[in-house]
């Protein structure tokens, strides 16, 4: 079964505008996502959804000068970004991954898509974003069947449902097999992801100290446990959620 991830990506933030091509130790942020993702090896291919509105020029512009497979569609319909995804490289799976997580584990990645492969079509949703959360804000993956996905763009009318890609998923467990992973620890307050200059100073840190191929979750952790004070250079940011 082929599998795709589907990186979705803006340059639009209300808190951190231009976020995802901002330098982090010294390589624009979507570039360390595009390289943790690539080392996923359930993956064999990797498309940057972005929107067509020119703001995102310079996103495309990007992916066009390194050869990254990209699409670009509505700015607020995500989820049809993800279709046009989905119709552009046909795949049988895809991994739902955004631009503002520059600390994706391959790892987790691997372990989703394997576990929805195992099911042997008796799952159509696998994630490790559903309650009760336990991994850090950053660190979200979500594996799903193409054929779910498309049904969900068909069936998925509110805005919220469309904008987030995911939820008519896993809100509707009566017409969808849905599943979640989780840790045994609860590490859900610490904030992996880049929203803030507070979230930026953080992963600048991290990825400057941290060395190239080592993208395993728990270096992260053992990283932060040498450097405590790091923690709370972001942990008065609150996290932007969507009900489950």
């Amino acid at each position: 079964m082929k599998t795709t991830a589907i990186i979705q990506a803006r340059m639009g933030s209300s808190r951190l505008p231009g976020k995802v091509l901002l330098p982090l130790a010294g390589r624009p942020a979507i570039d360390h996502v595009l390289e943790r993702v690539r080392a996923a090896r359930e993956v064999e291919l990797v498309v940057v959804a972005t929107s067509s509105d020119p703001g995102d020029d310079p996103i495309a512009d990007h992916c066009s000068g390194c050869g990254i497979p990209f699409v670009r569609g509505s700015e607020t319909d995500v989820l049809s970004r993800y279709l046009l995804a989905l119709e552009t490289f046909p795949t049988d799976i895809a991994v739902r991954i955004t631009a503002d997580c520059p600390l994706t584990d391959p790892n987790l990645i691997d372990s989703l898509v394997s576990h929805l492969k195992d099911a042997g079509g008796t799952l159509d949703y696998h994630s490790n974003t559903l309650p009760p959360r336990r991994i850090p804000h950053g660190l979200d993956v979500e594996v799903f069947s193409s054929s779910a996905l498309q049904r969900a763009g068909r069936e998925a009318h509110q805005p919220e449902e469309r904008e987030h890609v995911t939820p008519y998923l896993y809100r509707h467990p009566e017409l969808f097999r849905v599943s979640g992973a989780t840790l045994e620890a609860d590490l859900s307050h610490h904030r992996w992801t880049l929203d803030t200059e507070a979230d930026r100073d953080l992963l600048d840190r991290i990825l400057t100290a941290m060395p190239r191929n080592r993208y395993r979750w728990q270096d992260t952790l053992a990283l932060l446990d040498t450097h405590p004070s790091w923690v709370s250079i972001n942990s008065s940011i609150r996290q932007k959620v969507v009900e489950s």
